[in-house]
């Protein structure tokens, strides 16, 4: 095999190469023609006189080399093409200066994400995307009602009411109501928690540690969402989100662990797991699930908090 730069009677055989690749995104295949190729370094891998694959890209980009595309033939793969290619762009990028070579590849192609792990290559960031459509209804949406409870697994009501004073100004918070305890949980409620999720997750944790009961932040978001995170000793034991993708794309690892466990529930609050599988569902949409508004009742009512 020999791999060199691409010369000017390669371009048609480049271009039908790229033409031939799979395409599954939601969006259009991209154009490539000669004028994308101008200033780029081209190489190509000859095998028996045709070529087997290409790659191309800058070698010398804001300190980085980039390898925008690189393709082999589906009957010249675990050849070693893909590696001869990577090999020699990496010595072209070291003449021109470059330590690092960037790459993108799409989240869901996973053999092509392990391939290039296996190569060394780490992620650094991560691209997303929405159509326009959906972009422009969740931005004209009205923003839905948002309102947060604290709730301490505890009959000292005085206690909470004195950790509260402590903690809360600290994070910002200027007034609060303590009620109960009602059927074993005492409720706290504020302004800063209703508007500010992550000042939630730090008093609720904080309010653990110094109750050293167990503690639910329980929130409806946006008027679309639900989201509950128990807390033991100041750490999170359980969080569930009714839409884990709300707020954007995660990893699938993440969307499952945002899913009510059971088994925790039920150790922690006396919960029937059959009942919570059942009320905490999660789905794709909310429009999948009971109202927000409704299934945080439901949720409530399952946790056996007080009102």
């Amino acid at each position: 095999m020999n791999v060199r730069e691409a010369n000017p009677s390669d371009t048609d055989a480049v271009l039908a190469l790229f033409e031939a690749m799979d395409w599954d995104r939601p969006w259009p295949r991209p154009q490539l023609g000669p004028k994308h190729l101008e200033g780029k370094l081209v190489l190509v891998a000859e095998e028996n006189g045709e070529i087997a694959g290409f790659a191309f890209g800058e070698t010398e980009q804001h300190g980085r080399a980039h390898l925008n595309l690189a393709c082999v033939r589906p009957e010249s793969r675990r050849q070693g093409v893909m590696k001869a290619l990577l090999a020699e762009f990496g010595v072209r990028a070291r003449a021109a200066g470059s330590e690092h070579i960037t790459l993108d590849v799409d989240t869901s192609n996973e053999v092509g994400r392990a391939v290039w792990q296996r190569l060394g290559f780490t992620e650094f960031s991560r691209r997303l995307f929405a159509s326009v459509d959906a972009l422009e209804a969740r931005l004209s949406a009205p923003a839905g009602e948002s309102r947060a409870t604290v709730y301490i697994q505890t009959d000292a009501a005085e206690a909470v009411e004195a950790a509260t004073a402590k903690i809360l100004p600290r994070l910002g918070g200027s007034g609060h109501e303590v009620t109960g305890p009602g059927n074993g949980w005492v409720a706290v409620r504020a302004e800063l928690l209703d508007r500010d999720r992550h000042a939630l997750g730090r008093f609720a944790s904080e309010l653990s540690n110094a109750t050293a009961a167990v503690v639910c932040a329980l929130a409806l978001e946006d008027g679309r969402l639900v989201r509950y995170v128990l807390y033991e000793r100041g750490s999170v034991v359980d969080e569930y989100q009714s839409v884990p993708e709300y707020y954007g794309p995660i990893p699938p690892g993440d969307v499952v662990a945002l899913g009510a466990n059971a088994t925790v529930v039920s150790r922690l609050t006396g919960a029937e797991p059959s009942r919570v599988r059942a009320v905490a569902r999660t789905a794709a949409s909310p429009d999948e699930l009971p109202p927000a508004p409704e299934l945080l009742q439901q949720i409530a009512e399952l946790l056996g908090l007080s009102g």
